[in-house]
């Protein structure tokens, strides 16, 4: 166990050198969490303004569940994805488990529910807003929610920066299905726990910097965004 001033002079060194062992486990990190919001979003999107605009029958039971979603316990994602990818699982062909692929995998299955209703609350906030305008003008479905979408940009893009805080920080189920191997599936999350379990804390004090900076960087791009959102808003 490294003393308690040692280890945050060994993290300032590591992160003033930007280590190469730091450097591969942010690269990855960041890789897997971005891919997954891409993913999450394109699915996401579409499925929360489906929600918020279509009537069909099934739409109440299909948002409970997409909102029950929200919540579903990580460790549960990742047996799930790892009993569909070992080998005698579905996908186990593709030999997917423990590799970035199967990370990706566990983070969208996460973060898509939680993207899609909060873009069913923005889309059904704007919805009932131009509601009779759309009628007047008689415009199909489709149409309908391409709109809603562009004009929600600036919030959809809150909500994929929350998709995203949510992906980079996840720990449980990227170790099932990763394994935390090193130079190939090893994350900040999970480089954190690993070194924590050793007492060798300066990587881990490194990494948790890193994490820390990227929240601060979330943050303040959600804060200019909505800033600027409302200057358009005003013009």
């Amino acid at each position: 166990m490294q003393d308690f001033g040692d280890a945050f002079a060994l993290a300032g060194q590591l992160l003033v050198s930007f280590d190469p062992d730091l450097r591969e486990i942010v690269g990855l990190s960041l890789r897997v969490s971005v891919t997954s919001v891409l993913i999450a979003c394109l699915l996401g999107f579409p499925l929360g303004a489906l929600i918020a605009v279509g009537r069909f029958p099934g739409r109440g039971l299909l948002h409970v569940f997409v909102s029950a979603m929200m919540g579903l316990p990580p460790v549960v994602v990742g047996l799930m994805v790892y009993l569909m990818l070992s080998n005698a699982g579905p996908l186990g062909s593709l030999q997917w488990l423990y590799s970035p692929a199967a990370m990706m995998i566990a983070q969208t299955v996460l973060i898509t529910p939680i993207i899609a209703a909060l873009t069913a609350q923005v889309v059904a906030d704007l919805n009932r807003e131009y509601h009779a305008l759309f009628q007047s003008l008689c415009v199909p479905a489709h149409r309908r929610v391409a709109a809603l979408l562009w004009d929600a940009r600036f919030s959809l893009l809150t909500v994929a920066l929350a998709g995203f805080g949510r992906a980079v920080a996840e720990v449980g189920a990227v170790m099932i299905v990763g394994g935390n191997i090193a130079n190939l599936t090893r994350v900040m999350t999970t480089a954190i726990a690993l070194e924590t379990a050793k007492g060798e804390l300066g990587l881990a004090l490194a990494l948790g910097m890193v994490l820390m900076l990227i929240a601060f960087a979330i943050n303040a791009v959600l804060m200019v965004t909505r800033a600027r959102a409302v200057e358009r808003a005003y013009v």
